[in-house]
């Protein structure tokens, strides 16, 4: 009897417990079919991004709408504007206007359309001056609840192998995206060009006198500042026996005070007629020559010596001689540089010969700080290459002119990236939009501007800024362009949550 009534309580609990997890089940799809649904709508003009989490717009409800709103001149957060949203449909149109933002490029509105069908958002910003409108196409109105919530079945972006990267961590951080477009890549040459002064930039300082450098109370070093004819230091030749120029200038002086003398006497006596016209001119040629070593030699001696002077602005690139060293004329002491104009040699294989005619750009890439310049950039230009070779080098020689406006210094070597005019039209993105992991490359597509796919790419030509890519990617996707490595680092510190970090 007790065995009888043990099992039917357990055939009653089962029971129960089966009834109880049949209606747990329906509860949970009851309200998994009426969980709160979030459509995201993207657009860009041609200053904004805007990126907005909405509710469905269903007649007669109000519908929450939290936007994004991003500056494309620096992917920063927009701020302090009054941004107005506007919902077309029909004809009809209902608008919400904030003058601020709930956080610094987050804004919030209500709308509560009338009419159901498809019309556009619209987001116009308004500024001191003129007003600029984003505009979302495409943007469904619905009837009631029901038909609204069918969207929750369709498709969304897929998850695999996504990263989320929110808005609020892209304004922290340097980052950036832009579509990808196919346009002109023609053949490239990288090569190593050295830096050199160009000429007239630089000027080498040459004895005008034998004599001992006796140098100044200022060190004058390699580097150091100089103004044009700044005292730099003197050649005296007081102790030398022979060709002293401390004799020299004396005897000059001496020969110049007599023949002053003798000249300023008979002028005198010519105007007594004491003497003749003939001897007065003599007299004067005498003078006149000692006047003129007198004075040369004064302007660049003293009894010092002969005083070394900076004929230019800019700083000593090289220091050849030594405090007490003997130097003879002609010799070269120093090289004054003004470091604003620059040479760049570099010498190319003959396999290029044919493309030198038609090379039309450089990009110039500095390895001690990663830099990349234009030849534009740096205002310069292709001086000449080489029409032939030699039996000592058979390479290409071609020169190239810049303005120094970036950190280049002469003698260093930096990386040429040869540009030839080309007829090829190829897909490019810049050299920061890659990642690199064991030599193999990806770059983040856009899956929205807080989710992005990781897609690996096969790369082909570089020019220094730019690189060609073979496949892994079509004309018309969005793709980081900077920050790639900050949106990589990110997966290791969230959940793939395309909603982590907003505060709403």
């Amino acid at each position: 009897m007790n065995k009888i009534l043990i099992l039917l309580a357990t055939v009653i609990f089962t029971a129960c417990g089966q009834q109880a997890g049949q209606n747990n089940q329906t509860e949970n799809a009851s309200a998994h079919s009426h969980e709160a649904i979030k459509l995201q709508y993207t657009s860009y003009s041609k200053y904004y991004e805007v990126f907005a989490e909405a509710d469905p717009f269903i007649i007669g409800q109000k519908a929450e709408i939290l936007a994004h709103f991003t500056k494309l001149s620096n992917f920063k957060p927009l701020s302090n504007k009054t941004i107005i949203a506007m919902l077309q449909v029909n004809g009809e149109e209902w608008k919400h206007v904030k003058h601020q933002p709930s956080r610094e490029g987050i804004y919030r509105f209500q709308l509560e359309p009338e009419s159901a069908g498809n019309g556009k958002l619209i987001f116009v910003v308004k500024g001191e001056l003129d007003a600029h409108q984003i505009i979302v196409n495409n943007v469904k109105v619905y009837t009631n609840t029901d038909d609204a919530h069918e969207i929750h079945h369709k498709e969304g972006p897929s998850l695999v192998n996504t990263i989320a990267f929110t808005k609020e961590q892209s304004w922290k951080v340097g980052f950036a995206t832009d579509s990808v477009s196919i346009g002109d890549f023609g053949p490239i040459i990288k090569t190593t060009a050295i830096i050199q002064s160009a000429q007239g930039d630089e000027i080498v300082v040459s004895a005008k006198t034998n004599g001992i450098i006796q140098m100044n109370g200022e060190n004058i070093l390699v580097g150091k500042e100089v103004n044009k004819g700044q005292t730099l230091f003197n050649i005296s030749g007081n102790q030398l026996a022979s060709n002293n120029s401390h004799v020299r200038f004396i005897e000059a002086e001496n020969n110049y005070k007599k023949a002053k003398a003798e000249y300023e006497r008979h002028k005198k006596l010519a105007a007594d007629k004491i003497v003749s016209e003939e001897d007065l001119q003599n007299f004067k040629n005498q003078y006149e020559n000692a006047s003129v070593i007198y004075k040369n030699l004064k302007k660049n001696f003293d009894k010092g010596g002969q005083q070394i002077s900076s004929p230019i602005d800019g700083f000593v690139r090289q220091l050849i001689v030594s405090n007490g060293e003997y130097v003879e004329v002609g010799q070269a002491m120093l090289v004054v540089s003004q470091n604003k104009k620059l040479l760049l040699h570099a010498e190319i294989q003959q396999r290029y010969a044919y493309l030198l005619g038609k090379i039309t750009d450089a990009n110039i890439r500095t390895p001690h700080n990663n830099k990349t310049y234009t030849l534009h950039d740096l205002n310069g230009r292709i001086v000449s290459f080489g029409k032939s070779t030699s039996t000592d080098n058979f390479m290409i020689p071609i020169t190239l002119e810049i303005e120094n406006k970036g950190d280049f210094y002469g003698g260093t070597l930096v990386e040429l990236y040869l540009k030839a005019s080309y007829d090829k039209k190829v897909l490019c993105v810049p050299n920061s939009a890659l990642i690199e992991e064991q030599g193999n490359f990806s770059v983040f597509v856009q899956a929205n501007p807080e989710l992005f796919e990781k897609r690996e790419v096969k790369l082909g030509a570089s020019d220094g800024k730019r690189t060609e890519i073979v496949n892994g990617i079509v004309a018309g996707e969005r793709i980081v362009t900077k920050g790639a490595i900050l949106v990589k680092l990110s997966q290791a510190s969230a959940a793939l949550d395309p909603h982590a970090g907003h505060v709403h």
